[in-house]
C-alpha cells in the first residue's frame, strides 16, 4: 500500500526497559541494526500493526508491553535513489511512519524471533537511549532522531516507571551554530 505521493506507511517501535535502555535489532544475516518496524495493510490502523509487527518481528505480544506514546504526526524519509524500484507501480520513494514508545513489562526471555516464516532479526541488545542514531543506516538517521527526541520525553515524566538516567545519561550532542 503506497500513498498518492510514494510513502508506505509504517510503524516503527521503540522498545524500552525500566533502565531507560532501548532494544536494537540484528537484521538477519549482516551486521545492519535498527529498531523493529513494519508496513500497515490495508484497512490496518498503525496501533494493530504495531502489535502484528512486535509480534512478527519480536515475538512479544500485547500483554508483554505498556504503551507509554506514540508520534503525533507521520514521520517520512525519502529512500536513496539507488534503492527506489524504478519499475514498480506504485512507485514507493520513501516511508510515513508513526512510532510508538513501548515498555517491557514481561522477561526479556520472551523474546523470540521464530514467530513468521522469514525472520527479520537474529539478534538484538540493550543499548543506551541515544546509541542508535550512531548505528541507524544513514538515510534514515533523521527519522529516528525526530522520533526519539518527541518520544524520549516521555521517560522524562514522573508517571512513568523508567529510570530517566538511562535515557538522560548519553543525550546526543548537536552540532554547534556556525554563527556562534
Amino acid at each position: 500500500m503506497i500513498d498518492s505521493k510514494g510513502y508506505r506507511p509504517n510503524v516503527g517501535i521503540i522498545l524500552c526497559n525500566d533502565e531507560g535502555r532501548v532494544f536494537w535489532a540484528k537484521r538477519m544475516g549482516v551486521d545492519l541494526w535498527q529498531f523493529p518496524q513494519g508496513g500497515i495493510n490495508q484497512n490496518e490502523d498503525p496501533e494493530t500493526a504495531m502489535y502484528r509487527e512486535l509480534w512478527e518481528e519480536t515475538g512479544l505480544q500485547q500483554q508483554h508491553v505498556q504503551v507509554l506514546g506514540r508520534t503525533r504526526y507521520w514521520l517520512k524519509y525519502q529512500l536513496p535513489d539507488r534503492y527506489v524500484r524504478k519499475n514498480s507501480v506504485p512507485l514507493c520513494i520513501g516511508q510515513k511512519q508513526i512510532w510508538f514508545m513501548l515498555r517491557l513489562v514481561t522477561h526479556e526471555s520472551n523474546v523470540r524471533f521464530d514467530h513468521c516464516h522469514k525472520p527479520e532479526f537474529d539478534g538484538w541488545r540493550w543499548v543506551d537511549y541515544w546509541e542508535p542514531l550512531k548505528d541507524v543506516v544513514y538515510f534514515k538517521r533523521k527519522v529516528y532522531q525526530r522520533a526519539m527526541t518527541e518520544l524520549g520525553a516521555i521517560l522524562t515524566i514522573d508517571s512513568v516507571p523508567v529510570d530517566a538516567t538511562g535515557y538522560l545519561a548519553k543525550e546526543i550532542k548537536t552540532k554547534p551554530n556556525k554563527l556562534q
